[in-house]
């Protein structure tokens, strides 16, 4: 089952702005010799206004070959899928192919009473009050039977009431994606995000990967296979995982896309607006809100960060933007400790920040 991460809300205290260029630096550079020490395995990058400040890799891609992470590594990246999902449905409206309003009886038939009601705007934002799974991530099932599961499922709060995650809410979304554009998922993504970013690492089955820059997992105590070595379908894998995570890339990839959401090129003014706007609170601190695939938080006084992160007890994606500072932080590991790495993004940011 995909785990969802990084969704606590993390407490920010604002500090004083460091004007000190070089303390920034020794602190920053203190913190990341820290990591490997302490145990982290992946891959970090930090941008500032379009320059790449920190490309850093620490730990094994594969122990048993002695291949060490790089900054080229493939990950997955996890729920950070999310916003590729979420990107690809704005795009769709900005064709004019639907809109986000759309009931999704408009796409689905024989949908129960009580789930009529649910639109796009409520996958895309969770709150559709679908639960969140139907089956682990790498069960085979066919769309029907997806479909039968997925609208059998109780209601777990009412339409549009409250945040609540849903994994298989984006994996209906990338079978909305499907439906309209008459493609595959992920060759929807390829063609209109990702090749027009520059993005040529990133998708599930569609790269032509070099199969050593793929990272196998790690956990305590055993080593995992590859993410695409796992049990998927020829197009990848399959609905309980497919929209929602599981897309593999790497550090430069990521950076990519983030250059590419500061121009308009890939999302016109109006679709980022949706796209970045804090819809939902998460709960009822109000400290944080869910935009479309993306997390809007304040981070100290005048700051907004935009993050989501993601992965499954083995792999973990975390990626931080502050769109008026022009900063990017990217952080990507296949040996998850989890309250160790949920934290490297934030910390990084109040230190450079």
């Amino acid at each position: 089952m995909l785990l969802v991460l990084g969704f606590s809300n993390p407490k920010v205290t604002p500090q004083k702005l460091q004007t000190n260029p070089s303390f920034l630096n020794i602190g920053l550079q203190k913190y990341l010799q820290s990591l490997e020490k302490k145990g982290f395995s992946g891959t970090i990058l930090i941008a500032k206004k379009g320059e790449i400040i920190v490309h850093n890799a620490y730990g094994m891609s594969d122990k048993s070959r002695g291949l060490k992470n790089g900054k080229k590594t493939i990950y997955d990246i996890g729920s950070v899928t999310k916003q590729f999902t979420a990107a690809a449905i704005l795009k769709l409206e900005m064709h004019k192919k639907l809109s986000v309003n759309d009931p999704i009886s408009k796409y689905f038939v024989e949908i129960p009473m009580d789930k009529k009601e649910i639109t796009i705007h409520h996958l895309l934002t969770h709150t559709s009050g679908l639960v969140a799974s139907i089956g682990s991530d790498y069960e085979e099932i066919s769309e029907k039977d997806f479909l039968h599961r997925v609208f059998a499922s109780q209601l777990k709060s009412d339409i549009g009431e409250k945040f609540r995650y849903s994994n298989i809410g984006y994996s209906l979304l990338s079978i909305i994606i499907e439906k309209v554009s008459g493609m595959g998922y992920e060759t929807f993504l390829n063609k209109e995000l990702f090749r027009p970013s520059g993005m040529q690492n990133t998708g599930y089955r569609l790269p032509n990967w070099d199969s050593n820059s793929i990272a196998k997992g790690y956990s305590k105590k055993r080593e995992h296979k590859k993410p695409n070595e796992e049990h998927w379908g020829k197009d990848g894998p399959f609905l309980n995982l497919m929209g929602n995570g599981g897309i593999l890339s790497n550090a430069e990839d990521l950076f990519k896309w983030h250059t590419a959401l500061l121009g308009n090129a890939i999302l016109d003014k109006k679709a980022k607006e949706k796209y970045f706007y804090p819809h939902i609170p998460e709960d009822a601190s109000g400290e944080s809100f869910y935009a479309y695939g993306w997390v809007h938080m304040p981070f100290g006084p005048g700051r907004t960060a935009i993050w989501h992160n993601g992965g499954n007890g083995i792999f973990f994606g975390d990626f931080w933007r502050f769109v008026q500072e022009d900063v990017a932080i990217i952080v990507m590991s296949n040996k998850y400790r989890r309250a160790k790495d949920d934290v490297i993004a934030e910390k990084i940011s109040t230190i450079i920040l």
